[in-house]
């Protein structure tokens, strides 16, 4: 599985492996529970976990590098329904983010997240720069 392939749908819970993609939707497996199904366009909205981006107290920085930075710190992932203990969470592990502008639900989503890829062995990938290839 690789990191390039997961999307976040909108209105549902947990990541998702791209399988293909259709005009009027996508076909994708669950991280949750590997189901895979027809998912309509019409009823939601699909991001790529690599394209999303997270508000710093600098520049927005990729998600792959806020869960790179997971990975180094060595602490206990929170229980993600806390959201006081993910806030403190997030505070030792990525400071640099911006905590008045990233949502406690964010954070929580991230911990979910970081979690379902931990359990599939996906190593975020933060994607290469465009301006960097042309160089």
């Amino acid at each position: 599985m690789e990191y390039s392939k997961l999307i976040s749908v909108s209105g549902m819970s947990g990541l998702f492996e791209l399988v293909t993609s259709k005009t009027d939707g996508a076909i994708a497996t669950s991280l949750e529970n590997n189901n895979t199904q027809f998912i309509s366009s019409r009823a939601h909205q699909f991001s790529h976990l690599e394209s999303i981006e997270v508000y710093t107290t600098h520049e927005n920085v990729f998600l792959a590098e806020v869960f790179i930075a997971m990975k180094s710190a060595k602490e206990a992932l929170p229980n993600e329904k806390d959201v006081k203990a993910v806030t403190a969470y997030f505070k030792k592990v990525f400071p640099k983010m911006d905590f008045e502008r990233v949502y406690g639900s964010d954070m929580k989503k991230m911990v979910k997240w970081y979690a379902q890829l931990e359990k599939h062995n996906v190593e975020p990938v933060i994607p290469a720069d465009e301006e960097s290839d042309e160089a």
